[in-house]
């Protein structure tokens, strides 16, 4: 009987003493996402550099005179991440769903395109940015249900150099957008946590 209550106790301070540890390695996580989210930010504007040759698509543009040719390319937009009232396990599901969308979207643009050496450095941060936020769902045991949307091919709709050229500033516009919403998400996490 009294090595059941010993066990009983031990399993009881094992859980109690776990939980300091878990919190923080989930604001270490939070600290190195926000990192990678800071870095990705940085890199937008030198892979747009690379990428987009038209001229009149310089990243602080509006896409208002595009919203024709948007609506022909069908980029999907990501899922919305500019509520704080979103629970933890949502706002992190998002964040992944809307990180994987643009991995896939750039992904697919990247084949089409000549100058790929920044891209490739933004899509492996975004996997990374990914890959610590799944790590947040863990350590935060969350659910890691996610929304994954699937979204017709872009290829046969970017059937010129102008409409690629205009497929990848829109993406990393929008990847922009995000990853702001996406830093500004995890500082919120890390304010609350």
């Amino acid at each position: 009987m009294k090595f059941y209550l010993l066990l009983a106790a031990h399993c009881c301070l094992t859980l109690v003493d776990s939980a300091p540890l878990r919190t923080h390695q989930l604001t270490r996580a939070v600290d190195s996402a926000m990192s990678l989210a800071r870095k990705i930010l940085s890199e937008i504007p030198a892979a747009h550099d690379a990428c987009v040759k038209a001229t009149g698509l310089t990243l602080s543009s509006e896409a208002e005179h595009l919203e024709y040719v948007l609506s022909g390319i069908g980029i999907p937009a990501p899922p919305l991440l500019k509520s704080e009232h979103l629970s933890l396990d949502v706002s992190l599901s998002r964040i992944v769903d809307g990180l994987e969308l643009h991995h896939k979207l750039l992904q697919e643009i990247k084949e089409l395109l000549n100058s790929t050496e920044e891209l490739n450095l933004l899509l492996a941060d975004i996997t990374d940015l990914s890959a610590q936020v799944q790590k947040m769902q863990q350590l935060a045991q969350t659910a890691t249900e996610s929304q994954k949307t699937a979204f017709p091919a872009l290829s046969p709709q970017l059937n010129s150099d102008y409409h690629v050229q205009v497929a990848i500033h829109l993406s990393l516009q929008q990847l922009r957008s995000f990853t702001q919403d996406v830093f500004r998400s995890l500082r919120y996490i890390a304010v609350s946590n």
